[in-house]
């Protein structure tokens, strides 16, 4: 209802006999509506009855002439038009209505043929709008601090992940949560048959839950990608009994690689730490090489160290909290900060919690990087690392580096300037110079 009025533009109330509201006709097919006007003149004015033309009660209504209501049926009738809603529009001296096409209808031609029509003003199909940011059923919603200091809520609708195929090479992932299950398309076991344990992995069903649970179903939180689908590798084996700590190794992580290839995944989420590792190297190299997009833990370590992560074309990422915009990582000014320190997500069991670390705030750059492929299939590492990083705003409630903001991400790679911190440059990084990203 609302995008009629944003279409047609404000006007005194419709006059009973000549107007059908759209309240009630939620059947109606949206790609068969026409909004159509025609000249209604400028002193089409209707003066309330007993009222005089210089007294006080001279209140007058504009209201659509004869000729105009005339008009207008004639072309319901020319073109098989049926009209469900019609007003009278004073600023645009028009007379204006939506029209439903008949069944089978072409509606691009239908319009074609009135815009030529001598007796028509103004044609155009009728659009739909939405206001810029989301409402949630998801009672747990306003505590995920990290959401809301992303942005994540004006971005949802430009996009939502739709159509990204995300592998979670990880632990295993509580697959039958309740606010995961449905965004769960696969799971493989790279470690050992225990698929009990599988079910009860921690780490890996924080990040799956961070990257994707499920929006608007009454339960819980609310995913940076909810529309995406996940592919849970389980490569990683956890070491104690309800703690996050988990080991993987070459062997385990280069079959999960290769599955996540063989599944044709467009990112794969790495939130685990280690050591340059040249098989991995290479598998990571392929993978982008096949133009998946890798995200991944930045290296805690000395500079001097090497890590399997810091090499060109990995999008590395570090929680924002208590480190300076220059970064305190090994990999310097090309690390990507996202909030890291208690955000709350999913356990195993259809349990919630918080969880802190740099694993987590890989995870939600990971929904970031699958909003942007979502809009873009064809992005390539070096485009999605320049949105990112030209979209880092610093937090209004926490100290520390500049977070990635979803919606500035998002819009910017659409050319469009419509969240709310777009304006505020003040916000943003001032040099985008020595921040070496070269992917291959």
């Amino acid at each position: 209802m609302l995008a009629l009025v944003m279409i047609c533009g404000c006007s005194s109330a419709p006059v009973r006999v000549a107007s059908r509201a759209l309240n009630g006709q939620q059947n109606l097919s949206p790609e068969r509506l026409i909004v159509a006007a025609v000249d209604n003149g400028s002193a089409a004015f209707l003066s309330r009855a007993g009222s005089t033309p210089r007294g006080y009660n001279a209140v007058t209504t504009y209201g659509p002439t004869i000729r105009a209501v005339k008009m207008m049926h004639a072309l319901e009738v020319d073109y098989g038009l049926r009209e469900v809603s019609a007003w009278p529009i004073e600023p645009l001296h028009m007379h204006c209505a939506v029209l439903e096409a008949h069944e089978g209808a072409n509606r691009a031609t239908l319009i074609a043929q009135l815009s030529r029509d001598p007796r028509i003003q103004l044609v155009q199909p009728l659009q739909s709008f939405s206001t810029r940011s989301e409402a949630y059923n998801d009672p747990y919603v306003g505590l995920q601090r990290g959401f809301q200091q992303m942005d994540v809520a004006e971005a949802h609708p430009w996009s939502r992940g739709e159509g990204v195929k995300i592998g979670l090479i990880d632990t295993g992932v509580d697959i039958q949560h309740k606010d995961l299950s449905s965004n769960i398309t696969a799971a493989a076991n790279f470690v050992d048959d225990d698929s009990e344990q599988f079910q009860r992995d921690r780490h890996g069903t924080e990040m799956a839950g961070v990257i994707a649970a499920v929006a608007n179903n009454r339960e819980g939180i609310v995913g940076i990608a909810p529309g995406a689908r996940i592919q849970v590798y389980k490569a990683c084996w956890q070491l104690h009994v309800d703690e996050d700590a988990a080991n993987c190794n070459s062997f385990t992580l280069a079959r999960a690689l290769v599955a996540a290839f063989d599944d044709h995944v467009q990112v794969i989420n790495l939130s685990l730490a280690g050591p340059d590792d040249p098989l991995l190297g290479d598998l990571i190299r392929e993978g982008r090489r096949r133009g998946i997009l890798f995200v991944g833990a930045a290296s805690s370590q000395p500079l001097e160290s090497t890590s399997l992560l810091h090499q060109p074309g990995v999008i590395e990422v570090a929680g924002a909290e208590g480190r300076s915009a220059a970064g305190e990582h090994s990999a310097g000014a090309s690390v990507i900060f996202a909030p890291g320190r208690e955000i709350l997500t999913l356990l195993p069991g259809g349990r919630y919690d918080f969880a802190s670390g740099d694993s987590i705030a890989t995870a939600e750059i990971t929904g970031v990087v699958s909003l942007l492929l979502s809009r873009d299939h064809g992005l390539n590492a070096a485009a999605v690392y320049g949105l990112l990083r030209n979209s880092l705003v610093l937090s209004d409630t926490a100290a520390g580096s500049p977070t990635v903001d979803a919606c500035v991400a998002v819009t910017s790679l659409l050319h469009r300037g419509s969240c709310r911190h777009t304006q505020d440059t003040e916000r943003r990084l001032a040099d985008e110079q020595g921040h070496p990203f070269a992917p291959h």
